[in-house]
């Protein structure tokens, strides 16, 4: 399954440039090929850039290592209440506040991708456990409806798109 099978309406429009990002990309072989990628830049990356701000109140790498790893686990969350068939909304959160209560600056980047790796590891098991009946089912998160395989490209091209504002404003 790759991008170009989801519909409009499998997620919110504030998501259209992160599942843009996913294109030509299958699922379960790109939530394994991207994080590759993503591990084998991250260990190419100097102490002094992984606790760089490009300015005031920007997070700076290892922050968003952990804001991929947190943004991870919770898009699974609802995939996996979704796929269960969970009608419950599942509420927003705020980002900002889960970096800042992180402390993510302040661990080794060995720490964080390991960490990192292990929440990768448990998605390609998560999302390989759906049917295609699974993948297609809907539930709401925040203000809109999703899929759940449109979480799972969403995992992908959020990745993609936080490397895209690291090589350009960090490095």
């Amino acid at each position: 399954m790759t991008i170009l099978d989801l519909e409009q309406n499998e997620f919110l429009p504030y998501f259209k440039g992160y599942i843009d990002r996913a294109k030509g990309v299958q699922l379960l072989p790109g939530l394994k090929s991207e994080f590759k990628k993503a591990y084998d830049f991250y260990l190419t990356v100097s102490e002094d850039k992984l606790v760089y701000r490009y300015a005031e109140g920007k997070w700076t790498i290892k922050e968003i290592i952990s804001h991929l790893i947190d943004t991870e686990r919770i898009f699974c969350y609802r995939a996996l209440r979704f796929a269960r068939q969970d009608k419950t909304p599942v509420a927003g959160f705020d980002e900002n506040d889960y970096v800042e209560a992180s402390n993510a600056s302040n661990r080794a980047i060995e720490e964080l991708l390991e960490e990192y790796a292990s929440v990768r590891a448990a998605s390609i098991s998560l999302f390989k456990s759906f049917s295609d009946a699974d993948l297609l089912r809907k539930g709401m998160a925040g203000s809109g409806e999703v899929s759940v395989r449109a979480l799972g490209f969403l995992i992908i091209g959020h990745e993609k798109h936080h490397i895209n504002v690291i090589k350009e404003r960090y490095l």
